[in-house]
């Protein structure tokens, strides 16, 4: 479903040049349920932008749904950005002049997605994340984790083939962060595939695999 071949990924740092990834190869199938974990500067972050299509490699190939991303145009690019991949940021990303139901549906913007079908669909995924009661409230009324699942429920809003969580759980207390975790488990055991980012070990025990980095490099799975 998702492959990274032979990956190199360089930064100009002033005259030095730095090497974010370095011969990485991996491969993600479908309804997998990965976890990244890697101290600060391992790479982690550089991969997640490469994987989705927010970075482009240096050499390497990246396929995704069996497309080479690099041969994409930049309107291709967008397409597969909105349509197959579904992000979720540590810092939620939610506009705060809208309420949930209108941030579940910024996505559908960039889709021929018909607003009524968008405003179903949006409703239909708030209540698969438990924030019914929520709709109508803006994320300054909310609490972290309220604001996390209405990002979820964005994140889902396009069907996409893979979610990409960049510490999802890191702004959120323990307890909270367990029923974050424990709805991005549902949904991987409805079928949806999931890559996410973590530094903590218990957060990428929720994970079936867990790829290791450090220096740019994979350097084990377990």
């Amino acid at each position: 479903m998702l492959s990274l071949t032979n990956i190199h990924k360089t930064f100009q740092n002033g005259e030095e040049v730095v090497t974010a990834l370095n011969d990485v190869s991996i491969e993600i199938k479908e309804n997998e349920f990965v976890a990244i974990m890697g101290s600060s500067g391992s790479g982690k972050s550089t991969l997640m932008n490469v994987l989705g299509c927010l970075d482009t490699p240096n050499s390497g190939v990246y396929k995704l749904n069996g497309q080479d991303v690099a041969s994409m145009t930049d309107d291709e690019l967008s397409q597969v950005r909105n349509k197959h991949i579904g992000f979720i940021f540590q810092t939620f990303h939610l506009l705060s002049k809208l309420d949930a139901v209108e941030n579940v549906k910024l996505p559908l913007r960039y889709s021929d997605t018909g607003e009524a079908e968008g405003e179903e669909r949006a409703l239909t995924l708030i209540e698969r994340v438990g924030l019914t009661n929520r709709k109508n409230h803006k994320p300054f009324e909310m609490s972290g984790g309220q604001r996390q699942r209405v990002a979820i429920a964005r994140a889902l809003i396009n069907k996409p083939s893979v979610i990409l969580a960049d510490e999802p759980t890191g702004n959120l207390d323990s307890k909270t962060s367990k029923e974050i975790m424990d709805l991005l488990t549902e949904l991987h055991q409805q079928g949806q595939t999931i890559i996410m980012v973590t530094h903590e070990d218990e957060i990428a025990e929720y994970a079936q695999r867990v790829i290791i980095m450090k220096d740019g490099e994979v350097v084990g799975e377990r």
